[in-house]
């Protein structure tokens, strides 16, 4: 798709009701401004036609629910096929989301019970989940936090904000921050800046990540402007999340290519979706795709039990079947790591196919990718060197700090910028002797 595509002018001109520019299509905020929240407004932009029955069922739906596309996002769906098309069921609302199973809970991965103060969830010990936002420029079907997304009286306020960056700072053992929403990038530049600016003068924040679907629902959003303050605050990590093939988009590419050109390193995080991407060749193009745009698959998620998400949820099978068709078959950093998030805020549990087939005390037995069976033989003697394996009572020199690389010696010392040596005096002078006896 080009970057402005004759299907976008038209859509374009249906929400204007006139002519309008490509500057105007590709501002971000008029993308919020004019975003599509009721069905008939669908129905109208795409040029399709629902029955009365189906249309009650969703308006009770969006009672719970609320709707929202951006103009972009809606453009890509293919409304000759759009029940069967892998955007519109990201994006439009479904009747089945209000049938709600004993298993489906409100807050699944127990967020809320694992937050010290508001906007905090310290599930990890080295590591938090910063929520700073809790509105999205589109409100995905699938959505973990159905329950926050879309309420304006929950959005942070800055005393909140606050609140949580004083946490941070008063807990020295959180090295990593990851920013999230809702959508972090639906703040201004200005407001993003500034709580950068505060995570960056704590010391023991090592590493800031951001989580967003800008780059999938909104690319207009990755600015300059926006790209050039990001690039004041590294080391910072961003993690999107793209679900199908279609939706790297020319404008997608662009944003990304943005992103990546200022050094910011790029990671993905798909959710297995019955529907949607339920499919070895699907994933696999799409990794596909990721990594020919700089970004690396992280996670591919099986789909948490939150409510409302039940016709999405897909057997875990599924989701080995599609890491069997990867792990292999495709480049090592192509392929995600398959992960449940245990409900009750157990945390992230990695799933693989199982390539150890048996062991014994000196050997393993493993098969491959492609069925071969194999041995690997342990070692027949091994014992711990310089290390009794009692961590407590380590007094070892581990060699854990970084290895100075400017060791200078003799007059080398002395015409060092990197030495602050400003003489050399010979051991055992008589001065030196004196120095020592006073």
């Amino acid at each position: 798709m080009s970057i402005y595509s004759t299907a976008q002018q038209q859509l374009a001109s249906r929400i204007e009701n006139q002519t309008i520019a490509v500057s105007q299509w590709k501002n971000w905020r008029w993308q919020l401004k004019n975003a599509i929240t009721r069905v008939g407004a669908v129905e109208d932009l795409l040029g399709i036609q629902l029955d009365a029955a189906e249309k009650q069922a969703l308006q009770q739906t969006l009672q719970k629910f609320p709707l929202s596309i951006t103009p972009y996002y809606l453009s890509l769906i293919d409304h000759k096929e759009f029940r069967n098309d892998p955007v519109f069921r990201q994006a439009f609302p479904d009747p089945r989301e209000l049938e709600i199973n004993d298993c489906d809970m409100t807050d699944p991965l127990a967020e809320d019970q694992d937050s010290p103060v508001s906007g905090i969830t310290h599930r990890y010990p080295d590591r938090v989940l910063f929520h700073i936002s809790n509105i999205c420029s589109m409100y995905c079907r699938h959505c973990t936090r159905k329950r926050k997304v879309g309420d304006k009286d929950t959005i942070p306020s800055r005393q909140q904000i606050q609140s949580g960056l004083d946490y941070i700072r008063q807990t020295p053992v959180i090295r990593d921050v990851l920013l999230s929403g809702g959508d972090p990038l639906m703040l201004s530049d200005d407001y993003l800046d500034w709580i950068l600016t505060e995570l960056r003068r704590i010391d023991h924040v090592q590493v800031i990540r951001l989580g967003t679907r800008m780059p999938v629902v909104l690319p207009y959003r990755i600015t300059d402007d926006l790209v050039a303050m990001l690039k004041k605050h590294h080391p910072l990590w961003i993690n999107t999340h793209f679900n199908h093939p279609r939706e790297i988009t020319a404008s997608a590419r662009e944003a990304l290519s943005k992103l990546a050109d200022a050094g910011i390193p790029l990671g993905n995080q798909s959710v297995l979706l019955a529907g949607v991407n339920d499919c070895p060749r699907i994933i696999k193009a799409l990794v596909h795709k990721l990594v020919a745009n700089r970004v690396r698959p992280y996670y591919l998620y099986q789909c948490d039990l939150s409510e409302g998400l039940a016709h999405f949820r897909t057997p875990v099978g599924k989701g080995i079947e599609i890491m069997e068709s990867l792990i292999g078959h495709t480049s090592g950093f192509a392929v995600p790591t398959y992960v449940i998030d245990a409900p009750g805020g157990g945390g992230k549990i990695p799933l693989t196919p199982n390539y150890l087939v048996s062991l014994s005390t000196n050997k393993v037995v493993l098969r491959n990718y492609e069925g071969v069976i194999t041995t690997y033989r342990e070692p027949d003697h091994y014992e711990a060197k310089f290390c009794d394996r009692n961590c407590a009572t380590c007094e070892l020199q581990l060699q854990l700090d970084d290895v100075d690389e400017t060791v200078a010696t003799g007059i080398e010392r002395l015409l060092s910028d990197c030495d602050r040596t400003i003489s050399l005096t010979p051991a055992n002078t008589q001065r030196m002797e004196r120095r020592d006896d006073a």
